[in-house]
């Protein structure tokens, strides 16, 4: 017929028939989500959040989407307890509520960075000095977006094989880029001083002594440990995969290959706690050990995880998201390989690069919302995310997304502008 497109005729009919079989696998995946945890505590400060089969309505049906979260507190459980219970609200409520699937997965990761600094505010108007790491992930089909502050970590094995790093690690200790960006805005990094010049112990930031750079709380230390978030977003392969979420009590005892092999072939409900009980066998109960795992498979795989072909990978921890050697066949040289993907992956702290306007929703932020906190803002209040901009000629101060002012006060204070006039006039 003539209706058929020019660039179909080269393509071989086998080839197209497989991609659209691909395609409808894509767009309406059958998978299925079984979970476990465990934990041993020292101080009780390590808290979880599951929520499977969470729904939200899509034109005319529904979708579903899950969330797994951990929260690792310090000072007290008061931060954990608080993000635990307001951090999805938060971030569900930066999404525009008319979005179909692939616009909503794209909304997210600039969403989970308002959601993590509106929760963070609003938990330090409570004037309470506790703080917590966090590891936030949100799974809707075969796409998993990370959200993490602070030392816990996320990992993930593929069916295909690797490790994939899906969090920041934000210790001062290992983390130079922190460190510097800490020290540029008017913070000290260093070690605990004993006396006569002895320094002992992990990097810490100063005030306050906290040797992480980033997490939710820590009113005490100052607004240079800030709540922003790495967020790392992926696509799996129809073939799933494993998710494997712990506090830094495992992590500072066991490696991520270590992890991985201690529990394949386990399903996930057992897979947890034999990940915490090799952690302590590795370095005792010194810390709070929490585990949480996540099997990502697809429906017609029973829930019982099958030993996963372990994949040998060079330089595992340089080459995150490597690409498979490709064949010369037909098939491939028209159809996307099936293995996970790398969707977005940003950790800058300031907020004007994380909210900004390149975006593929217009609608993303209404004119006259806080793009952070969502409050209302009357006409002319609001404060444009990019005000005092080094670039003017790109990024204009009557440009959206707006914040009212006390979230451009937060902005300004996280991002270090005019940390000299408040020094100085605290020294009065």
């Amino acid at each position: 017929m003539s209706s058929r497109s020019e660039h179909h005729q080269s393509v071989p009919l086998s080839v197209l028939l497989k991609r659209e079989l691909v395609n409808e696998k894509i767009e309406k995946p059958e998978m299925v989500i079984v979970h476990g945890q465990a934990s041993e505590n020292k101080k009780g400060e390590d808290f979880t959040l599951l929520k499977t089969e969470c729904q939200r309505a899509v034109g005319d049906g529904v979708s579903t989407y899950s969330v797994f979260g951990l929260f690792d507190g310090h000072n007290g459980s008061g931060a954990a307890i608080y993000t635990k219970e307001n951090l999805l609200n938060n971030v569900l409520g930066a999404i525009p509520p008319d979005l179909n699937r692939d616009e909503w997965v794209a909304a997210l990761p600039r969403a989970l960075v308002a959601g993590f600094v509106k929760t963070d505010k609003d938990f330090q108007q409570r004037a309470k000095t506790s703080g917590t790491t966090v590891t936030f992930v949100i799974i809707e089909g075969w796409v998993i977006t990370v959200a993490s502050v602070g030392d816990s970590r996320c990992i993930l094995e593929p069916s295909e094989g690797g490790i994939y790093y899906l969090s920041a690690d934000h210790r001062l200790e290992t983390n130079e880029e922190e460190r510097i960006r800490i020290t540029s805005s008017g913070g000290e990094v260093g070690r605990l001083n004993t006396g006569g010049g002895a320094e002992v112990g992990p990097m810490r930031c100063w005030p306050g002594g906290l040797c992480l750079s980033r997490s939710i709380g820590d009113m005490d230390v100052g607004e240079f440990v800030v709540p922003v978030p790495y967020v790392k977003q992926v696509k799996l392969s129809s073939a799933g995969g494993r998710l494997i979420i712990c506090s830094d009590g495992v992590w500072d005892a066991l490696t991520a290959e270590t992890v991985l092999d201690c529990c394949r072939g386990m399903s996930a409900e057992s897979a947890a706690p034999q990940i915490v009980k090799e952690s302590l066998q590795a370095k005792g109960l010194r810390d709070d050990t929490t585990c949480i795992v996540v099997d990502i498979l697809p429906q017609e795989k029973p829930p019982i995880s099958v030993p996963i072909q372990k994949k040998p990978v060079k330089g595992m921890l340089k080459a995150i998201f490597r690409k498979k050697s490709s064949d010369s066949s037909m098939d491939k040289e028209y159809m996307e390989p099936d293995e996970v993907r790398e969707l977005y992956e940003e950790g800058s702290a300031m907020l004007s690069e994380r909210l900004e306007t390149k975006y593929p929703l217009c609608n993303m932020f209404k004119l006259f919302i806080c793009a952070v906190c969502q409050v209302e803002i009357k006409p002319g209040e609001g404060i444009s995310i990019h005000e005092g901009a080094p670039n003017p000629l790109k990024l204009r101060p009557w440009d959206g997304p707006f914040l009212c002012s006390s979230c451009q006060e937060k902005k300004e204070a996280m991002e270090g502008k005019g940390a000299s006039d408040r020094l100085s006039s605290g020294s009065d």
